[in-house]
């Protein structure tokens, strides 16, 4: 069969590289793609944001599947398109969607459908929401609406930072358009956790655990970016807390799915706080997570586009998931600056060297080819994945490869995995 790739990002190079692995697979396309990504893949010569014109190319293509990565086009209705051309596509529809889309919808689903949360009040009135802020009790959560590349959510420590944060989402506009309506959530403690379920609609299957690291710097300091690392499994997920996540959120969820009447074949990612194993749903996205799609997919032994096709047609119950014990660290190379401003196509070195050790994976994420040189060319730029028998071997093999990589300016933590050792 053929497959269509939708993205461009480190988790659609994670991806493509699961999907090269099947024997079920003659060619692979994919739009934009990368750097990484096009070394496997043949590109599309068509728009990724044309999804009419995406759903002509899988139909003149012989596409078999057509596998969306980042939430943009998700949110925008590409799976409704296809759909209505009779083509296989994993994701969700526009509907199922909005649980990414809109975080407020995403809470009032949560709370209409008994899944634990922070308490929370949404605003589409600046005013309003700073008169809000002056009844409550700090730290509180200030959250854009719509969609924000992982950066709409500020942590307020202080009055003043939380009137600024609801300044800068309504008034400056910093996001656009997803600051039209905003959440103050009450601030939830523990450790974060990111549980990445298949449902194909009628059962819910929930993939190896993972733990992403927002902060831009080492001890979750600095903003939040759309990601800095990842590893997997995620210790805090206790056996017993796994059975509390599959009763009171992904059952739930799916139930919600069911009675809203959403149309979702794909991945609903469920990202947690827990603490003294109680668990509170801080959000819900409806695709892989980034960056943890590159700890957990290379730890997946079943076939990955078996598996992506039984959800989209309905028949994941058929397939047995199988997973490689050993655990992955991704440690993410960021652009200097990221997740502000930051210079592009500066040139990368050391990728082959690195690659040498074969429990290292490289996955481009901001990556380009100008004059047939590998340089940088976004924000999150490579994703240095390591697999070890143990966590600590996993961890001190990725960051032995991220010291053989080189760009001007880059910049990276170092204690991805850190909390999973404590």
């Amino acid at each position: 069969m053929n497959v269509l790739i939708i993205g461009s990002g480190g988790r659609e190079h994670a991806i493509a590289y699961k999907v090269k692995k099947s024997i079920r697979v003659k060619k692979i396309f994919c739009t934009p793609g990368n750097a990484g990504i096009l070394n496997i893949c043949e590109p599309v010569p068509v728009p990724a944001d044309d999804y009419s014109a995406l759903a002509k190319f899988a139909e003149e293509n012989n596409i078999g599947l057509t596998i969306v990565g980042p939430e943009v086009p998700l949110c925008a209705g590409i799976v409704n398109e296809f759909h209505n051309r009779n083509l296989q596509i994993f994701g969700p529809d526009k509907k199922g969607a909005q649980l990414e889309g809109s975080k407020v919808f995403a809470k009032r689903f949560m709370q209409k459908y008994g899944i634990p949360t922070a308490n929370f009040k949404c605003f589409d009135n600046q005013k309003k929401a700073l008169d809000y802020i002056n009844e409550k009790n700090i730290p509180l959560v200030v959250k854009a609406d719509g969609l924000a590349a992982g950066k709409g959510v500020i942590v307020c420590k202080s009055n003043e930072e939380a009137k600024q944060a609801v300044k800068l989402i309504m008034e400056d506009k910093t996001f656009g358009d997803a600051g039209r309506q905003l959440l103050i959530e009450d601030m939830l403690y523990g450790e974060e956790a990111s549980i990445l379920a298949l449902t194909d609609g009628k059962i819910i299957v929930p993939l190896e655990t993972s733990q992403d690291h927002k902060a831009a710097y080492d001890g979750d300091r600095g903003p939040n970016t759309g990601g800095m690392g990842a590893y997997s499994p995620a210790p805090v997920v206790t056996p017993g807390v796994m059975e509390k996540i599959n009763r009171k959120v992904l059952k739930p969820a799916l139930d919600g799915l069911k009675a809203e009447g959403m149309d979702f074949h794909g991945v609903l990612y469920a990202g947690l706080m827990i603490q003294d194993a109680k668990i509170n749903v801080l959000e819900f996205n409806v695709r892989f997570g980034d960056p943890e799609t590159q700890a957990v997919l290379p730890r997946l032994k079943t076939d990955f586009v078996d598996l992506c096709l039984a959800t989209a047609t309905g028949k994941l119950s058929s397939i047995e998931l199988k997973w490689d014990n050993r655990p992955a660290v991704c440690v993410v190379m960021a652009s200097g600056g990221y997740p502000g401003k930051y210079h592009k196509h500066l040139q990368i070195t050391g990728i082959e060297d690195a690659e040498k050790n074969k429990d290292v994976i490289i996955f481009h994420s901001g990556t380009d080819l100008r004059h047939g040189e590998l340089v940088t060319n976004g924000g999150r730029v490579l994703g240095v994945t390591a697999l070890g028998d143990n966590l600590s071997d996993a961890i001190e093999t990725a960051y032995q490869a991220v010291e053989k990589i080189h760009f001007d300016q880059m910049h990276f933590r170092w204690d991805i995995g850190a909390k999973a050792l404590n």
